[in-house]
């Protein structure tokens, strides 16, 4: 068998989510599955390096998978987005070594989350950006993810109750401004169900003057869904890039 690594975008709008699921077909993991699948005629797992929520995108998922055959890797990529939904593509497949797994093979994560505050919505990004119309103090949004930054324990900015291990790190949290919009980008090792959501909710809040960036420490300590902010839409969150450990590709 050979491994394949594969780095994808998508736009998760329509989908619920990354990983398939009992109830629906309609999952980014599975139509991979079934895509590669047919072409290779026999059933294949791909294995993404972390999951996205329903209505979440993604610029830089990465997942492998293993095939029996060698392929050239830029025909399999060909062939593969010849069959795949507009709103799925292949960005570049790579040959790698056998025990490559692109969940146990990851590093750390890039999330970005992007908010409208003009008075009126885009039209044309309103299905990846949250429309929030206020200008946000970023001055304070910085504050507070200071205080989110480093090993922490974030049961506050979960939705999931039976996460047993809730220590995570952050390694930064970037808030800019351009123009009307706002983006934060976090890096961490890896987020819990809703983290990312949740702390950017928390981070608006603070931005609108509704919390103080000095709460933050309390929210932390409280070990509290409900002392965090509210969760921010899916739709202006991307999954930005999935940062590996560095292994050498098969020559």
């Amino acid at each position: 068998m050979r491994t394949y690594k594969m780095t994808i975008s998508y736009d998760g709008t329509r989908y619920q989510g990354w990983q398939r699921q009992a109830m629906t077909d309609n999952t980014i993991q599975h139509i991979l599955e079934w895509t590669i699948g047919r072409m290779v005629g026999y059933r294949v797992q791909v294995d993404g390096s972390g999951r996205t929520d329903s209505g979440v995108h993604a610029r830089g998922q990465v997942a492998s998978v293993k095939l029996s055959k060698l392929y050239d890797v830029e025909d399999l990529k060909d062939a593969l987005n010849r069959s795949l939904p507009e709103d799925i593509r292949i960005i570049r497949v790579e040959l790698v070594r056998n025990g490559f797994h692109a969940r146990k093979s990851a590093k750390g994560k890039k999330y970005e989350y992007y908010i409208d505050c003009r008075e009126k919505p885009d039209v044309f990004s309103r299905k990846y950006c949250y429309h929030y119309p206020v200008k946000l103090d970023i001055e304070a949004m910085r504050d507070a993810a200071d205080y989110l930054v480093g090993t922490k324990d974030f049961t506050s900015f979960t939705d999931n109750r039976e996460t047993r291990d809730t220590i995570r790190r952050i390694y930064s949290i970037k808030v800019v401004r351009a123009g009307d919009k706002v983006r934060i980008t976090y890096y961490g090792s890896g987020f819990m169900y809703h983290m990312a959501r949740i702390l950017t909710g928390t981070l608006i809040e603070v931005g609108a003057g509704k919390r103080e960036a000095s709460n933050l420490p309390l929210v932390l300590e409280a070990k509290d869904r409900s002392m965090a902010g509210f969760l921010a839409p899916a739709r202006g969150l991307f999954l930005r890039k999935y940062i590996l450990r560095q292994m050498e590709d098969e020559t």
